[in-house]
């Protein structure tokens, strides 16, 4: 009778570890071919984007590139099943020579000109239009686990003080709208050369204008450069949570009203 239960317990160990191995190995396809967990580390993408949010990357939105395909699938270069992004998509890719994952908005197609006056943007020789929409406010204290202290616009502002932006609804020519911020005038990428957007390969700017490493500073000196089509991994389209604090584990500082948020 002993015997008969230890088997009976043995083989309910082996069937729980053997379903736990199925589960993760299928969480593993589905996290490798559909969907990649993303974690927002830096202020570059405000107020779209804020340091800790989580969001899931579809993988699905462009085709498989060697940079989110899985292994045995990967091509050497290019993409197999593509399609082409949307202008003001918010693009998660692999950075072209730093071999990290980046996040930013797609500002210029291939082929396109690009081009920053005055802390505006001119794509094909045409001024993008932005029209106020108020200030973005946040308190100025170190945010997430890199524990970044914010830019103000009107700095200084002491610790826990109230940390403002000027922020614009900025109108792409394809009519897609989203909010930009402005912390100053006059920054060193407010006003830039003629970028033209080689074929295959695209142009991408932070929210935050004013506080972001993107296409218009090249790879070799920090920034983006231009990104080639195959480092493309996917659309980021809605934040599943979001937390203001250095760790999960402190609630207190979860932002509920930003759980399950379009990406816009």
């Amino acid at each position: 009778m002993a015997d008969r239960s230890t088997a009976r317990n043995e083989g309910g160990i082996i069937e729980t570890i053997r379903t736990i191995f199925w589960a993760l190995v299928i969480a593993g396809i589905f996290r490798t071919l559909f969907f990649q967990p993303f974690w927002i580390p830096s202020g570059s993408m405000k107020d779209t984007l804020l340091i800790g949010d989580f969001l899931f990357v579809n993988k699905m939105a462009y085709g498989y590139s060697r940079h989110s395909c899985p292994f045995s699938l990967c091509p050497i270069s290019g993409r197999i099943l593509a399609s082409d992004p949307v202008r003001g998509d918010v693009v998660v890719f692999r950075h072209p020579s730093r071999n990290v994952d980046f996040i930013k908005r797609l500002i210029g197609m291939p082929g396109d000109t690009v081009q920053m006056r005055g802390g505006r943007v001119w794509i094909n020789g045409q001024e993008v239009p932005q029209v106020p929409n108020g200030t973005f406010t946040e308190i100025k204290e170190p945010q997430g686990p890199q524990r970044l202290v914010p830019a103000c616009a009107n700095d200084p502002v002491p610790p826990g003080g109230a940390c403002e932006y000027q922020r614009f609804t900025e109108t792409l020519p394809n009519g897609v709208a989203h909010d930009v911020l402005n912390i100053r005038d006059g920054w060193i990428a407010d006003d830039t050369p003629v970028f033209t957007v080689p074929e295959g390969q695209y142009f991408f700017m932070g929210d935050n204008r004013d506080n972001s490493e993107d296409s218009r500073f090249g790879a070799i000196t920090g920034g983006v450069g231009f990104v080639p089509a195959e480092y493309l991994i996917g659309r980021a389209d809605r934040i599943m949570f979001s937390s203001a604090g250095n760790s999960l584990l402190y609630f207190w500082t979860w932002r509920s009203d930003r759980f399950f948020k379009a990406v816009r």
